[in-house]
């Protein structure tokens, strides 16, 4: 058996009834919404992002947390946030994702939190640039019960791999790989589905089979090719591909760039999922991450309350009229590609 099709089936078998009814409202909901024009939500999210930290040991280009930018504070997610949010939505939530903005294993209380939501069967993933998994944080990683390990590996060599993770070193990142897959091994653990993100930019796309050899070689179960973002395409930009296939612009006839996908003026992830910032703001997506657009705050409000207030519901509503107004969907991806090995 394949391991992607192993982790299908991983997920699949986290899915309880109630969890399935979810999916159906949801997504009966999201269609009907569609054809009237009008909110009509009658279920929970299906995914949520739970962002641990904002910090980071890295200084990526084109990230917030790389690059100091954030207006909101820097800091770290509460535990007892995080199980008041878990507890509130374990019934129903399907896939969950620690992470948002920032390194996650930089949160003291990472694995906890991961062993907590593995608990009550919920599918679990994160998303690291693989500085911190040493021998000892590698094996709590897999018997915390984690279900999917994304790894940033940006390049083969060192030359091409710091070019974008600045401050980062290629060799940690593989021996944090291989701590990883040897303690599957050891323990006998079909969990966590390990996955190389291979970000696609210019100065690394000559590399795209190394990254797949490499992977190969360790054992690693997948390979994601990422389309980058750019916060200022329309002049292009040093860091498009030249290979179009890899970039999510599209050079014009007047020079200037545009996002290759058209912005339908809806949007599925507004239905299924969100993001929850380190100190208990809802935000709609993670194309929002300075948080501008905050619908509610954990603080003060259950996350049901949230979900279906007046708010959230009139930003649902905005996109249906005229979604290219709203800031963050300008560079939005939801409809481009994302390739896999």
């Amino acid at each position: 058996m394949s391991t992607k099709i192993s982790d299908g089936l991983n997920f699949m078998g986290k899915q309880t009834p109630s969890r399935l009814l979810n999916m159906a409202r949801v997504y009966s909901s999201f269609q009907t919404s569609k054809l009237s024009g009008n909110v009509n939500h009658h279920g929970m999210p299906v995914s949520i992002s739970i962002e641990p930290t904002t910090s980071c040991n890295l200084r990526c280009p084109e990230c917030p947390s790389g690059l100091r930018s954030f207006t909101r504070p820097t800091g770290m997610m509460k535990r007892e946030l995080f199980e008041s949010l878990i507890n509130q939505l374990a019934p129903s939530l399907s896939y969950l994702i620690f992470y948002f903005q920032g390194e996650p294993y930089l949160h003291p209380h990472l694995l906890e939190m991961v062993r907590l939501a593995s608990q009550k069967k919920i599918y679990t993933a994160t998303s690291t640039n693989a500085h911190y998994l040493n021998e000892a944080v590698a094996r709590e990683t897999v018997e915390s019960g984690l279900d999917r390990l994304i790894i940033s590996l940006d390049g083969t060599t060192q030359e091409t791999y710091q070019s974008y993770r600045i401050g980062g070193k290629l060799d940690n990142v593989i021996e944090g790989t291989k701590n990883i897959l040897r303690w599957k091994k050891e323990l006998k653990s079909k969990t966590p589905h390990v996955i190389f993100q291979f970000l696609v930019v210019r100065h690394n796309e000559h590399q795209i089979e190394d990254v797949k050899k490499l992977a190969k070689a360790l054992g690693v179960d997948e390979v994601k090719l990422k389309t980058a973002q750019i916060y200022d395409f329309e002049n292009g930009s040093e860091l498009i591909p030249v290979n179009d296939k890899y970039s999510r612009y599209e050079r014009n006839q007047n020079g200037k760039y545009s996002i290759k996908n058209g912005l339908l003026d809806e949007c599925w992830k507004m239905w299924h999922s969100c993001v929850v910032t380190w100190d208990g703001k809802v935000v709609p997506c993670c194309f929002d991450k300075d948080a501008h657009f905050v619908l509610g705050d954990l603080n003060t409000n259950s996350f049901e309350e949230i979900w279906k207030g007046e708010k959230y519901n009139q930003f649902r509503k905005s996109l249906f009229m005229e979604r290219s107004e709203i800031e963050m969907c300008r560079n939005c991806t939801e409809g481009v590609k994302v390739f896999a090995s």
